[in-house]
């Protein structure tokens, strides 16, 4: 038989690459409505979708389920174990992440090692300990993680690329957080402050736990991705983190949280007064230097620093390097929000099929 009469006769389906979502949230949500969106062009055309799941329910189908149905189906049918994603791909496929959950994280390096691809908005993955990122390192030919930080940025691309052109990285700063960027470049010490953060949660640029942000957690773990990525072996104990908690908020039960957020009135419109008064610009970043030392926390920046500006939730993130010694890369737009995400999920699910 021909090689021209042989793909003749291979199905159809097995020339599809099969996919599979795990996480229905914001960004998940937004990922089904961008795939049916190109599934209609040539662009997504050779993908199957052939399972989607949360933590309640499930649905799967190998044949292929329709993105844009998932919504309605999904709730008529209860939730799979994660043992059940490989079996429903077969031999292989891309298990797509959005979730925030450390258990599912805990599988990205099982799926690569079984032959899977893993794209991911998860940042626990590479984000938590550093073995597992130096695990899930040596198979990052399959792993799609643009959308852990910055969004889909090509923060973590520039990183790569600029290390294997020869480039030691010096160091990074930047504004990792979409939610405190807003919050920081809106605050104008005239309103309260935890008006501001209602009105972030309300757009969607918070968690629903705005503590979430304001502790500088979610920033600690893009920072350990960024550095990790850079080259440095940072444990997650090694960032010193200055939280914008105060105790009472910090220690609120979950109930409380909106009771208690002008407990941040005071300790913010002071920091503002005080940088205002030498026409300095409140912001929230992030840095690594090239001792390895890394630290989060509010600094006061003189108007033309190139991490003072910016606009909305804009992630603003330098880098010097051996290309970059003393004017840095500077890589800019914005860094939050599910649609960026989940289109930042798809294009790794391109690039990796």
């Amino acid at each position: 038989m021909s090689l021209a009469n042989a793909s003749a006769n291979i199905s159809p389906l097995a020339k599809q690459t099969t996919i599979a979502l795990l996480g229905t949230g914001t960004v998940g949500s937004a990922f089904l409505s961008r795939l049916a969106r190109l599934q209609k062009t040539s662009q997504a055309k050779n993908f199957r979708l052939v399972q989607v799941s949360n933590t309640r329910h499930s649905l799967r189908d190998f044949l292929g389920l329709d993105p844009s149905l998932v919504s309605e189906d999904l709730p008529n049918n209860a939730p799979d174990p994660l043992e059940q994603i490989a079996r429903t791909l077969g031999y292989a496929g891309i298990i797509i992440d959005a979730t925030a959950s450390e258990e599912v994280a805990g599988w990205h390096a099982r799926w690569l090692a079984s032959g899977f691809k893993v794209v991911t908005a998860n940042k626990a993955g590479t984000g938590g300990n550093l073995t597992s990122f130096q695990i899930i390192n040596h198979q990052i030919k399959n792993y799609g993680d643009a959308a852990t930080v910055g969004a889909g940025l090509p923060l973590l691309r520039s990183l790569r690329e600029l290390r294997s052109g020869g480039d030691n990285i010096h160091g990074i700063a930047g504004i990792l957080s979409g939610s405190l960027a807003w919050l920081f470049n809106n605050y104008d010490g005239m309103r309260p402050f935890s008006s501001f953060v209602r009105e972030a949660r309300s757009l969607g640029y918070t968690e629903p736990d705005p503590r979430i942000d304001l502790s500088g957690q979610d920033v600690k773990r893009k920072l350990l991705i960024l550095a990790r990525t850079a080259g440095y072996a940072l444990e997650a104990d090694a960032i010193k983190v200055e939280s914008l908690l105060p105790p009472e908020l910090a220690d609120a039960n979950l109930h409380d949280v909106d009771s208690q957020l002008e407990s941040l009135d005071a300790p913010l419109c002071a920091r503002f007064l005080a940088a205002h008064r030498v026409g300095r610009r409140l912001r929230f970043i992030a840095r690594l230097n090239q001792a390895g030392e890394a630290t989060i926390g509010l600094e006061e920046l003189a108007p033309d620093d190139a991490l003072a500006n910016g606009s909305g939730c804009d992630n603003r993130v330098a880098i010097w390097s051996d290309r970059y010694p003393s004017n840095a890369l500077v890589i800019q737009g914005p860094g939050a929000g599910a649609e960026v995400t989940a289109a930042a999920l798809l294009d790794d699910v391109i690039r990796l099929s």
